[in-house]
C-alpha cells in the first residue's frame, strides 16, 4: 500500500473519531433526587400485552415494585383488571402509596366491570390509597363525551370519601371548566414532546402551563398525572427524542419540581413494547425511565452523553470505513490525491452513517413487522451504498487521475502489411435511401484491402431491399449483398451468417449499422491496433448526424455522450470496454475461437466483447468519432432502444455469472469483474428503485389511512435515496462540464433525457431477472413523427405513477401534515422520486412536439481525423 493511502486513511481515520467525540461531548445536568414524588406505573414485560388479555403476574408486580422501593413515594396506575388489582396491596409492603386508576372506554358494560372492581380494591386497600384517577384521556381521544365522564365521577365520588379525578392534558381542562366543578383535584397530563416543544425550553413551558391552570382554578389542587420524555420515537416539530434528551428533561424537570412543590408522575417505570405495534405512532414504547429489561437507560448522577457508546460505534465506523477505502484505493496509482480523499470521504461517511441507523434501529423495541420492513430498509441501504461507491469511484477515475494508462497511439503501417477487413452492415427493413448513403460512405473509405458484405435478413417487401441490392451492384466487387428470408437469429444470426460468406483472406471483421456514414480514415487510423498479438477488439464510439434535427433528438444526443466519454473512457483504463455493435472491429480468428456472435442474446455486442475478455484478450477503445448514425425518432422508439440494452445486461449477467463473481482462477482480472458488475449496477438500482416507489406509494396510503399507527420510514434510512439522488445529479453535472465540455443547458438536457428512462430501464431489469429470452427490439430509424396525443400516449405508465405520487403528496400533507422533520423528509423522497417520471412525460411532450425546439445549443462532436471535411459533407447533404 502506497505512504499517501496510508496517510489518507490515518487523516480520515483522526477526521471520524473526531466528529464522533465532538457530537457526544458530555453536558452536565441536575442530579436525580435520591427519591422522587411518584412514577406512573404500567409493570408489562417484552412479551405482554393488555389488549390481548396478556398480563403481569403477581411476582413480577412485586419484582417491579421492589425495585422501585425507596427510590418513589408513591405510583399511578391505570386499570384493576386481572392482578394489577393487587398493586396497593403489593405496595404497601414497599411504603409505596397508590394513586388508582380505572380504565374508563366506549364499553359501557366493561366501564361497570371496571368501576366495580375500583370499588372493591380501594375499600379493601386505604392504606396506601391516597387517590383515585377514574380514565385516562378519554375525552381526548373521543372515547367519550365529557357529560359521560361527569356521569361516571359523580357516581364514583358519591361512594368513595377520598379525592376522585379523571386525567386529561393542560388544554382539555381549560376547554371544559364545566369537567373541574365535578373532580376534586385536576390531574393534568404535561407532555411536551407531543406539542412539539423543544426540550431545552420544555421545563418552562410546562411551568407556564400550570400557572396557566392554576390561574384559571385557584381552588383547586393541581396533580401532574404523567409527565416526561420519550427515548426513541420521530421528532415533532422541535422535539427530538433520545435518551439523553429524555434524561436532561427529565433531571432539569425534577429539580424545578422540588423547587415549585409539585405533585407529579414521571411518565413512566418502565418502557411497554406493546405500546409499538397499536398506539402513540410507535413512541408509546419508549417513555420509561428504565427499558423492558428494568436497566435505567440514562445515567441519574453522571453528564448526559447523547451516545453513551459513542467510542465503540467510533472504532466501527473506522474499522469499516478503512475496509471500504482499502477496496476503493485498489488499483490507485493513477489517482490524485484529490481523488483519494474524495473517496476516503465517502467511504467514512458512508460507514459512519451505516453504522449510526444500525445503532439507532437497534435500540428500538423490534415487532415481526418493524423487523420485516428494516431488514427490507437495510437491504435498500447497502444497495444505495454500493452504488454511492460505484458511482464515486467513476466520478475519481474520470476527473483526478494523473494520467490515461491506456490509450490508442495512431501507427504507420505500409499498405502492404495492413490485414483485410470484412464489414458486415446487418439490415432489416432499413429504407433504401439511408442505407444507399451509408454504402456511399464505406466505398470512400481510404483503405487498401476490405469488402463489404451487407446482410438483409427477413425484409418482406422487395421494394425495400432491392434498391439497395442494385446499389451494391452499382458500387463494384466490393461490395456484397445478400437477402435472407427466413434467417433466425436476429441481428446476430445476421452477423453470423456474413461471418461465413466472408472473404477467406479476411482478418479483421468490422460491423456498422445500417445507417451509419463513416469517416474515410476510419479503417487506416484503427486497423493497425491489430498488428499487436492480444488485441482482439478496437471500438470507436457511436456518434450521430441528427442531434439538430429537433429538440428531442438533441436532447438524446446529449445523453448518449455520457457513455462514450465518460463510462468507456474509464473502463477503457481497465480493458473493460462495452463493446457495442456498430463502429467496433473484432480480430476474426478470436471471433471465431469463441463461436461467434450469440443468438441468444439481444445485446450479442456487449456479449461477444466479454466473452473474448474471458479468453484473456484485450480491447482498444479510441474516444473520436469515426462515423455517424441516426438516433431514434420518437420517445418509444428511444425507449425500446434501452429497454433492449438493459435487458441485454440482464441475459449476460445471469449468462457469466460464474465467470464475473467466482473466485476461482479466471482470465478476467479483477478491474474487468468490477466494472461489468458496477458499470450495470445503477441500472439494477433502477429495477429495485421501482419496487422502492410501489411500497413508499403503499406505505403512504397506510400513514394516510392510519397516521397514529403508521409512521412515516426513519428519517435516516429515508435520507439515503436522497443523498443518492443528489449525489449522482452533482456527478453528472459536474463530470459534463470537466470530461464532455458540454454547457450546462446541454448537461440539464442529457439529465432529463437519462431520467426520462429510469422506468423503462427498470421493467427491463425486473423482467429480465424473470425471464431469459425476450424478442429482439429493433430500433427504427427515419420513422415518421407521432403527433402530440401519440407521443404522450408512449408515457402512459410513467404519468400514471407520478400521478400516484402527486396524489400521495398531496394526501400526506393534508392528513399527516408537515409538523414531523420524518413526514417532511418523506414527502421530500416522494417529490423526487417522482422526479424521472416527470423527466419522462416531458422527454414524451418534446419528441411529440411539432417543430425543432433549441436546436442551436445541441453540440456537433467534433472528430478529430485528418479528413473531417468528408463526413461533414456527408452529413449536411442528409
Amino acid at each position: 500500500m502506497k505512504i499517501i493511502n496510508i496517510i489518507v486513511m490515518m487523516a480520515i481515520s483522526l477526521v471520524t473519531l473526531s466528529l464522533w467525540a465532538w457530537f457526544n461531548q458530555p453536558k452536565v445536568e441536575p442530579l436525580w433526587p435520591n427519591r422522587i414524588v411518584g412514577f406512573a406505573f404500567s409493570p408489562y414485560r417484552a412479551d405482554q400485552d393488555p389488549s390481548k388479555e396478556l398480563h403481569p403476574t403477581v411476582a413480577q408486580i412485586e419484582e417491579d415494585l421492589k425495585l422501585l422501593s425507596g427510590k418513589v413515594h408513591a405510583i399511578r396506575t391505570y386499570t384493576v383488571r386481572a392482578d394489577l388489582a393487587r398493586v396497593p396491596e403489593l405496595a404497601r409492603k414497599y411504603d409505596i402509596n397508590v394513586t388508582v386508576g380505572a380504565w374508563l372506554e366506549p364499553d359501557a358494560a366493561a366501564n361497570e366491570k371496571e368501576i366495580a372492581r375500583l370499588l372493591e380494591v380501594v375499600e379493601g386497600q386505604w392504606h396506601n390509597v391516597v387517590r383515585v384517577i377514574l380514565g385516562n384521556e378519554t375525552i381526548l381521544t373521543a372515547q367519550l363525551t365529557v357529560p359521560e365522564v361527569i356521569a361516571y365521577l359523580d357516581r364514583v365520588r358519591q361512594k368513595l370519601k377520598m379525592p376522585v379525578s379523571t386525567a386529561e392534558p393542560w388544554h382539555v381542562w381549560l376547554s371544559h371548566p364545566e369537567l373541574v366543578e365535578h373532580v376534586d383535584f385536576i390531574t393534568v397530563h404535561m407532555l411536551p414532546y407531543w406539542e412539539g416543544i423543544n426540550a431545552d425550553v420544555a421545563v418552562d413551558y410546562i411551568v407556564d402551563k400550570y400557572k396557566m391552570i392554576q390561574k384559571a382554578y385557584p381552588n383547586k389542587k393541581i396533580i401532574i398525572g404523567e409527565v416526561g420524555w420519550p427515548s426513541e420515537g420521530r421528532t415533532r416539530k422541535e422535539a427530538k427524542a433520545s435518551p439523553a434528551v429524555e434524561a436532561s428533561f427529565l433531571r432539569r424537570f425534577l429539580e424545578r419540581a422540588r423547587a415549585e412543590r409539585y405533585v407529579y408522575y414521571l411518565m413512566e417505570a418502565f418502557d411497554q413494547p406493546w405500546k409499538s405495534t397499536l398506539m402513540e405512532r410507535g413512541v408509546g414504547a419508549y417513555w420509561g425511565v428504565y427499558d423492558v429489561e428494568r436497566k435505567p437507560k440514562f445515567p441519574f448522577d453522571a453528564p448526559v452523553v447523547n451516545i453513551p457508546e459513542w467510542g465503540v460505534l467510533a472504532a466501527a465506523s473506522v474499522i469499516v470505513g478503512l475496509i471500504t477505502l482499502s477496496m476503493l484505493l485498489v488499483d490507485s496509482s493513477n489517482l490524485r490525491l484529490r481523488a483519494r480523499s474524495f473517496l476516503a470521504f465517502i467511504a467514512f461517511a458512508a460507514s459512519s452513517l451505516s453504522v449510526l441507523v444500525v445503532y439507532i434501529y437497534g435500540q428500538q423495541y423490534q415487532t415481526a413487522m418493524s423487523l420485516a420492513i428494516g431488514l427490507l430498509m437495510g437491504i435498500g441501504m447497502a444497495g444505495v451504498i454500493l452504488v454511492l461507491f460505484a458511482e464515486a469511484h467513476e466520478w475519481a477515475e474520470a476527473v483526478w487521475i494523473r494520467q490515461r494508462r491506456r490509450t490508442v497511439q495512431l501507427a504507420k503501417v505500409a499498405d502492404e502489411d495492413r490485414p483485410m477487413v470484412s464489414i458486415h452492415v446487418p439490415a432489416y427493413n432499413e429504407p433504401p435511401e439511408m442505407m444507399i448513403e451509408t454504402l456511399n460512405a464505406l466505398a470512400n473509405l481510404d483503405y487498401p484491402r476490405f469488402e463489404v458484405l451487407v446482410i438483409d435478413n427477413n425484409t418482406k417487401d422487395p421494394a425495400v431491399w432491392q434498391p439497395v441490392k442494385e446499389h451494391c451492384e452499382r458500387l463494384g466487387e466490393r461490395f456484397r449483398f445478400f437477402h435472407v428470408d427466413p434467417l433466425k437469429g436476429f441481428k446476430a444470426g445476421a452477423l453470423n451468417f456474413a461471418l461465413r460468406e466472408t472473404a477467406p483472406e479476411a482478418e479483421v471483421i468490422a460491423v456498422i449499422d445500417s445507417d451509419y456514414m463513416v469517416d474515410p480514415r476510419w479503417l487506416r487510423d484503427l486497423v493497425p491496433q491489430f498488428m499487436k498479438e492480444k488485441v482482439a477488439i478496437v471500438q470507436a464510439p457511436q456518434d450521430y448526424r441528427d442531434g439538430r434535427e429537433n429538440g428531442f433528438k438533441a436532447m438524446c444526443y446529449a445523453e448518449y455522450r455520457g457513455f462514450f466519454y465518460i463510462g468507456m473512457i474509464t473502463r477503457n483504463e481497465r480493458n473493460a470496454i462495452i463493446q457495442h455493435g456498430t463502429m467496433t472491429m473484432v480480430r476474426r480468428s478470436v471471433l471465431e475461437e469463441v463461436g461467434g456472435w450469440s443468438e441468444w442474446c439481444i445485446t450479442e455486442d456487449a456479449e461477444l466483447g466479454l466473452r473474448i475478455f474471458e479468453k484473456g484478450y484485450e480491447a482498444m477503445y479510441m474516444a473520436q468519432s469515426y462515423g455517424l448514425g441516426v438516433m431514434p425518432d420518437t420517445f418509444a422508439d428511444f425507449k425500446k432502444q434501452r429497454f433492449r440494452w438493459a435487458y441485454g445486461a440482464v441475459q449476460i449477467l445471469r449468462h457469466h455469472w460464474r465467470a464475473l463473481v467466482d473466485f476461482s482462477p479466471s482470465s478476467l482480472n479483477w478491474g474487468q469483474r468490477y466494472h461489468f458488475v458496477a458499470g450495470w449496477m445503477p441500472w439494477f438500482a433502477d429495477g429495485f428503485n421501482l419496487i422502492f416507489n410501489i411500497f413508499a406509494l403503499f406505505w403512504s396510503s397506510l400513514m394516510v389511512w392510519a397516521p397514529l399507527t403508521f409512521d412515516p420510514p426513519m428519517m435516516l434510512f429515508s435520507a439515503f435515496p436522497l443523498v443518492l439522488f443528489i449525489f449522482k445529479m452533482t456527478k453528472h453535472f459536474h463530470l459534463y462540464w470537466q470530461s464532455v465540455k458540454t454547457s450546462f443547458g446541454q448537461a440539464i438536457a442529457a439529465a432529463i433525457a437519462g431520467l426520462a428512462l429510469s422506468h423503462t430501464i427498470a421493467l427491463a431489469m425486473l423482467i429480465g431477472m424473470g425471464t431469459r429470452n425476450l424478442p429482439f427490439i429493433r430500433t427504427p430509424k427515419l420513422a415518421s413523427g407521432h403527433r402530440m396525443l401519440k407521443a404522450l400516449f408512449s408515457a402512459r405508465e410513467e404519468l400514471l405513477v407520478l400521478t400516484a405520487f402527486w396524489v400521495a403528496i398531496w394526501a400526506v400533507i393534508k392528513k399527516v401534515g408537515l409538523d414531523a422533520p420524518d413526514t417532511r423528509i418523506w414527502v421530500l423522497v416522494l417529490l423526487v422520486q417522482s422526479i424521472p417520471y416527470c423527466a419522462s412525460l416531458l422527454m414524451a411532450a418534446v419528441s411529440g412536439w411539432p417543430t425543432p425546439a433549441a436546436v442551436a445549443e445541441t453540440p456537433k462532436l467534433e472528430t478529430t481525423v485528418q479528413d473531417t471535411g468528408k463526413v461533414e459533407e456527408m452529413a449536411a447533404a442528409k
